[in-house]
């Protein structure tokens, strides 16, 4: 079952609390990155992820770059990936993937954020539609399968994350989702950028 405007350029070193705008994503990944090396990587991930240079500064406790992203998406591509699924992305969402299109490295069970022209409808995706019909077999479930069958596959692991174009804020922001098949377990966000900072915030937990 459901568990539960104007912007402006951060200033150096500072992290949109919402990133939105493509430079507010660019400084909020560029901190995530940063941080997801120093307190979740393991070292397999590490060699993958830095050079030596880097590894030795992070063995040194230097503060080290890591961007785990992708190139910036093009406005084409963007427009493709709308008028596939036939909607329009609420600006936060736009502006990450005009910082970033993907991103590979996240805190949790998802492997890592689709590029533009990856997301899907759950319910159109092998693994989606598959745990769509699963739920929807089993008496009580209605609620989560009709989520299911009307939101986007933004991430996808061993969890998903799913935005609901229905469920609209006043901000023009879609409600987010972490679902977690492993537990049935179903956790409402409001926004794209309100889930991916849960992992950040996390992160800076375990920092401190």
């Amino acid at each position: 079952m459901i568990g539960v405007t104007e912007t402006t350029e951060p200033e150096e070193n500072e992290v949109a609390a919402a990133p939105t705008t493509p430079e507010e994503w660019r400084a909020f990944l560029e901190r995530y990155g940063e941080l997801y090396v120093k307190v979740r990587a393991d070292e397999r991930e590490l060699v993958d992820l830095l050079d030596e240079e880097q590894l030795d500064a992070l063995d040194q406790e230097e503060r080290v770059e890591a961007w785990l992203g992708e190139t910036p998406a093009r406005e084409e591509a963007l427009a493709a990936a709308e008028e596939r699924l036939g909607v329009r992305f609420p600006a936060g969402l736009r502006g990450f993937f005009l910082a970033s299109d993907g991103w590979t490295r996240l805190d949790g069970w998802v492997d890592g954020v689709h590029p533009c022209d990856r997301v899907v409808w759950m319910r159109d995706s092998e693994a989606g539609g598959r745990v769509t019909e699963i739920y929807a077999s089993i008496s009580g479930n209605e609620e989560v399968v009709e989520l299911f069958r009307r939101s986007v596959e933004i991430a996808r692991g061993e969890d998903y994350w799913l935005l609901d174009p229905t469920d609209v804020g006043p901000d023009g922001e879609w409600a987010a989702y972490a679902f977690t098949p492993k537990y049935g377990d179903t956790t409402k966000y409001p926004s794209f950028s309100a889930l991916f900072r849960s992992g950040f915030e996390s992160m800076e937990e375990d920092e401190d």
